[in-house]
């Protein structure tokens, strides 16, 4: 039940999932969630997408591993939609994250799905939504020591290119590798504010607490000046002629709008 007062902030949302009680408990939790309004069940991706197709919704609720058509197969599909909605991925594997970061998704919760993470999943959907002309903090995969953890991307302070992988360093002064190049990042993460300084760097905008130019060259400093509190020093990154003036112009912008 949605409960009484204000409107759900999702109004209509699609489950879809192969195994009956999976998709039996998804449906009784989500429907128990004042921020949820309609909840429609489908036991297949194509049955899914069928309903996609015809039927305006506002996150999709999505198993990976089903048979025929997948759940990933089914999120690459959503992601040529001109509106795709915002997709969270529920499976038991955690091997499939990394592919879920690629597609977007905006969360990845575990099977057996716990009522207060279901929570926590809708709470980053529903977050999206409230941002009129935002872009939702997307949950980044990393993988440590075997386990895969998530970093969320307003967090990251820059992006470092190490051969088809990147760096990616952290407001706490941390760093992960993940497989993907710098220019698959660079394209997906324009509209989160990152941009291109150097040919083997991105920073993130929001990050950037200086711009210093001394003798023609240009230095960025991300992050708090002198290490705040349980953060890291910062880091004075080179930006490369090339790329200066577009940097100070987006800046500018920035600071203007």
């Amino acid at each position: 039940m949605t409960g009484q007062g204000a409107a759900p902030v999702l109004a209509r949302v699609l489950v879809v999932d192969d195994e009956r009680p999976a998709l039996d408990e998804l449906r009784y939790l989500l429907e128990r969630d004042p921020r949820v309004g309609e909840v429609l069940t489908r036991d297949s991706a194509t049955a899914g997408l069928k309903v996609l197709q015809e039927t305006e919704v506002d996150a999709v609720f999505l198993d990976i591993q089903m048979p025929g058509l997948t759940g990933l197969e089914l999120a690459q599909v959503l992601g040529r939609f001109r509106t795709p909605p915002p997709v969270v991925f529920v499976t038991a594997h955690e091997a499939h994250a990394v592919d879920a970061f690629d597609l977007r998704a905006v969360d990845y919760v575990l099977k057996p799905v716990r009522a207060e993470r279901l929570a926590e999943a809708v709470r980053r959907v529903v977050d999206g939504a409230d941002r009129t002309g935002a872009v939702a903090d997307l949950q980044v995969p990393v993988e440590l020591g075997g386990v895969t953890r998530f970093v969320a991307r307003s967090e990251i302070t820059h992006v470092e290119a190490q051969g088809d992988y990147a760096r990616l360093h952290t407001t706490s002064g941390g760093s992960h590798l993940v497989r993907t190049p710098l220019s698959t990042l660079e394209e997906e993460w324009a509209e989160a504010g990152f941009v291109r300084i150097h040919r083997s760097l991105l920073v993130a905008l929001a990050h950037v607490a200086e711009v210093r130019t001394e003798a023609g060259r240009c230095t960025v400093r991300v992050g708090p000046a002198g290490g705040a509190e349980g953060s890291g020093p910062g880091h004075e990154l080179v930006v490369s002629r090339r790329h200066t003036r577009e940097l100070r112009d987006l800046l500018l912008r920035r600071a203007g709008s």
